[in-house]
């Protein structure tokens, strides 16, 4: 195993050779909260067979708790950690996934899209200068006096993106 490969394991990325021995667990934070299931139940329970491919990718997702990843960043990742899957599956699966309610989509510009581990009710940060996205605490974000919605249309979702940039002197 190379350097990278083990620095991958020991960050609790994806091994080629875990799929095989176990079925990796994770703890869900939404849906199923302080219950423990295996990433192949996780998949089947939100309507997805769970393919090598699925598995593996969910596996790069959701082992580090919540985070905000990119296809692109994803697509890297898996390629690091061995795992040889095309771009196009990348955000086939993430697509998926956030069809099947596993993940959020975090729509910060135009063409770029990231993609949200946690799915509950939440705002998100952008810093410009490096192009990545975080969580508001929910504590102190209130959204009020929104616009009755055209009729026989509700209200689905509000997503703020707070834009951040360092201080110009």
């Amino acid at each position: 195993m190379s350097d990278e490969e083990n620095a991958a394991a020991r960050a609790g990325k994806y091994n080629p050779g875990l799929m095989q021995q176990e079925r990796r667990t994770v703890s869900l934070s939404i849906s199923n909260e302080g219950q423990n299931v295996t990433l192949e139940e996780r998949l089947r329970n939100a309507g997805l067979r769970p393919t090598r491919q699925r598995i593996a990718l969910a596996d790069l997702l959701f082992a580090s708790g919540d985070r905000h990843v990119s296809a692109e960043a994803l697509h890297e990742e898996a390629q690091h950690a061995g795992f040889s899957v095309s771009l196009a599956t990348v955000y086939n699966t993430l697509h998926q996934f956030t069809e099947a309610g596993m993940l959020r989509i975090v729509q910060v510009e135009g063409a770029r899209t990231y993609f949200d581990t946690n799915v509950s009710d939440h705002h998100h940060f952008f810093f410009e200068e490096d192009e990545t996205v975080f969580d508001i605490p929910s504590r102190g974000v209130e959204v009020r006096n929104l616009p009755e919605p055209p009729e026989g249309m509700e209200i689905a979702n509000v997503d703020i993106v707070v834009r951040l940039r360092r201080k110009r002197h």
